[in-house]
């Protein structure tokens, strides 16, 4: 029984096998005593410099592993009783929820794949008339309009259908892939070829026309709102576009059933070329002012335009957190996590399995998750910028929610844009103390700090169904390049007044401080990394030892930490859902981010931090052409284009490469004495081994694969050339 006599309407717990996890750090820890005490007891009369690089590399390992713990001490899993929550609450009392989609480039995010992804969140089970959907569109596209458009015609027979077969998932794209024709009711069956060819008509007009590139005249007759495109100069240069394209308070805006139709908005911000958009973030404020006015709902869902809904019961869900009686009014955001609808059984390009599954969770266990950026939903008054206070919190606790917006939507529309202008935000609070913040590549981790660092609380929550599905990257470029952009953005974090230890002081707790740094440190990661990768191959050209004998008890430590930790990471990949291989992809993709994304990162912001260059917003294409596709699906790593990463990893992978053929030459040489050779060469080699290894799909790339993916031939002899340059200047 919680507080006032009220059942509560969610329930923490802790993970299970926390003794376990615990043993192991404390044992992990035990290891890197006896090898920092090794390093500083047998510290070498020669090639000093190189031991202590190791050294170095060592403790800034451990420090790491030392963060990594303690967000993994305490992860806390929860569940909600949305019994409770119905019986609680009437469909009239439940409180309003604004949806924001946001798409920037129709090319890289198909106008298909947006539509469905907004009718997925429009058919939540929940009262419709109680839901407004907004669309971001930063490409001022007519075409993306004119998909919205057909969408909302759809919805009108969509919407009844989910209520009557409790769809799932509601994206009618996810359905109709996964979901086999009834063949038990006749009836059915034939409602569910109806739709579905219904749908397939609606895909294949929204396909022809973008083919095209443009709305042909006859169709723009279809709404006036294609007028507004008279007046645009290009998508960087336009007026601002607002469309009411459902009124949700229209008695006439119904579905077949008469039954209300969610509210639905499209919204095209003003951009001009001489004004900075700040991106995404710029695109969510514009948002929550225009919403503000026109539905102004208390709790607000962002999803990006791929992540569609895959769990119709997401929101009420969210509400038991919101709208309990001991708990809830301390609440800002409740985070869902992200999952991918695309990824191969192998996860070949590596997966965010372990940091949303569990590492989230931890963050939960410490204060709070961070923000993603997607999935999650937000009070209003928190986004907003308002601190956390005692006061505010009886007011939270007596709001009522069953008020109504007097007038119409469409009332609001030229009102409106006012609020979407691209100089409205000038010398305001907006992007500072107000709304998204600015200030970082990763806008949404910034933004949920600073909503922390005000005293809200953050919740993080896993149901078993996944709430939503969206598309992850289908080429190793692009994977590397949206590191690139989270490492260089968190990295601004840290070296900002945004520094957790700094912005979060009095409110975030010293443990949840400390868990930001894990992804803060991303881009320093890559220096320890590459020092580990390069110089113990550079060391076997020139014969020096870094590592204790085999035969000596001291490498004892060495095989311990290795071994036992990653055996660890084996086991936590495999108990959140993966496979073998596809955690062997995933210490692969580890090792490629860290050497490239997170490198790349660490440069960019220091050239930005001296102006020689400037941020930008890179957008992870979600479509592939067919061989591209197919070579994904048959987990084939692609490659195919050049680019300065895949330099600096051919370049390395063929250095190991070759101090290891040198090794093996040398033994088979001296043929009596190659034991010998081991027991002192034995840990440099095996790492040479483990990191050929990894490093197969490079070499397959270079020099036997024939496909369009292959490793482009310009950089295959770039790295050729650096290879060999680094080992005859490591020879002599």
């Amino acid at each position: 029984m919680g507080k006032n006599g009220y059942l509560p309407l969610f329930e923490t717990k802790p993970a299970g096998g926390l003794v376990f996890f615990r043993s192991y750090a404390a044992s992990i820890f035990i290891g890197i005593c006896f090898i920092c005490f090794h390093r500083v007891s047998y510290f070498p009369v020669t090639e000093r410099w190189v031991w202590v690089g190791m050294f170095v590399a060592e403790l800034w390992f451990s420090f790491y592993f030392f963060i990594t713990v303690i967000v993994k001490w305490n992860p806390v899993f929860r569940s909600t009783f949305k019994d409770r929550l119905s019986s609680r609450f009437e469909e009239e009392e439940l409180p309003g929820v604004d949806i924001f989609v946001c798409t920037a480039d129709p090319r890289l995010e198909p106008p298909t794949m947006v539509v469905s992804t907004v009718l997925s969140v429009m058919a939540y089970d929940y009262p419709p008339h109680k839901l407004s959907v907004y669309l971001s569109d930063d490409g001022c596209s007519d075409l993306t309009f004119y998909a919205l458009l057909e969408a909302s015609r759809f919805a009108q027979l969509w919407l009844p259908f989910c209520r009557k077969l409790k769809v799932e998932p509601t994206s009618p794209e996810a359905y109709f892939q996964t979901t086999p024709e009834p063949v038990d009711d006749v009836f059915m069956a034939n409602e569910w070829l109806i739709i579905k060819k219904s749908y397939e008509d609606m895909k294949n007009r929204i396909e022809s026309i973008t083919s095209l590139g443009k709305v042909p005249a006859y169709r723009r007759k279809e709404h006036n709102g294609f007028d507004e495109w008279d007046f645009v100069l290009s998508p960087h240069h336009h007026p601002s576009i607002l469309q009411i394209l459902i009124d949700g308070r229209d008695p006439n805006a119904i579905d077949i059933e008469g039954k209300a139709l969610p509210t639905l908005v499209y919204l095209a911000r003003e951009k001009r070329p001489q004004i900075h958009h700040n991106f995404k973030a710029g695109a969510l404020n514009a948002l929550i002012r225009v919403s503000s006015k026109v539905s102004n709902a208390p709790f607000i869902l962002n999803v990006d335009c791929d992540m569609f809904s895959n769990n119709s019961k997401a929101i009420r869900d969210a509400l038991c957190f919101f709208l309990d009686e001991g708990n809830g009014h301390e609440i800002a955001y409740v985070q869902y996590p992200q999952a991918f609808d695309n990824l191969t059984e192998n996860e070949i390009y590596g997966s965010l399995r372990v940091l949303m599954k569990l590492e989230l969770a931890g963050f939960d266990g410490n204060g709070g998750p961070c923000y993603v950026g997607t999935g999650c939903v937000h009070r209003r008054e928190s986004l907003s910028g308002m601190k956390y206070s005692e006061e505010l919190a009886v007011e939270l606790k007596a709001m009522k929610y069953d008020k109504k917006i007097i007038g119409s939507a469409s009332f609001n529309e030229e009102d409106c844009k006012a609020l979407a202008s691209c100089t409205y935000e000038e010398n305001t609070p907006w992007g500072k103390e107000k709304g998204v913040k600015y200030e970082s590549l990763v806008e949404d981790v910034l933004t949920g700090m600073s909503i922390q660092s005000k005293g809200w609380r953050s919740v993080f929550f896993n149901p078993q169904r996944e709430a939503f599905l969206g598309m992850g990257p289908t080429t190793l470029l692009d994977t590397l390049v949206q590191h690139k952009r989270w490492g260089e953005g968190e990295l601004q974090i840290l070296l900002s007044k945004h520094c957790p230890f700094v912005y979060g002081r009095p409110n975030m707790p010293l443990k949840l401080q400390l868990s930001y740094c894990i992804y803060n440190l991303w881009a320093p990661n890559c220096f320890a990394t590459l020092y580990y990768v390069f110089v113990p191959s550079f060391c076997l050209f020139r014969g020096i030892s870094l590592f204790p004998k085999i035969s000596s008890s001291w490498g004892i430590p060495y095989l311990y930490v290795i071994f036992v930790h990653r055996v660890h990471s084996l086991v936590e990949y495999v108990w959140l859902g993966g496979t073998v291989r596809g955690w062997l992809n995933e210490q692969r993709m580890w090792m490629f981010k860290r050497t490239t994304s997170y490198l790349f990162a660490a440069i960019d912001h220091m050239l930005k931090l001296f102006g020689f260059s400037k941020s930008a917003f890179a957008i992870t294409g979600k479509v592939a052409d067919d061989d591209v596709h197919r070579r994904y699906e048959q987990e084939i790593m692609e490659f195919g284009t050049w680019s300065p990463m895949f330099t600096v990893l051919a370049t390395l992978a063929l250095f190991n490469l070759l101090g290891l053929i040198a090794v093996v030459t040398n033994n088979v040489a001296i043929g009596d004495a190659r034991m010998k050779i081991f027991d002192v060469f034995g840990f440099q080699i095996l790492l040479c081994y483990v990191l050929v290894f990894i490093n197969l799909p490079i070499y397959q790339g270079m020099f036997f694969r024939k496909d369009s993916g292959k490793m482009p031939a310009s950089v295959t002899l770039q790295s050729v050339a650096f290879a060999l340059l680094a080992s005859t200047l490591t020879i002599y």
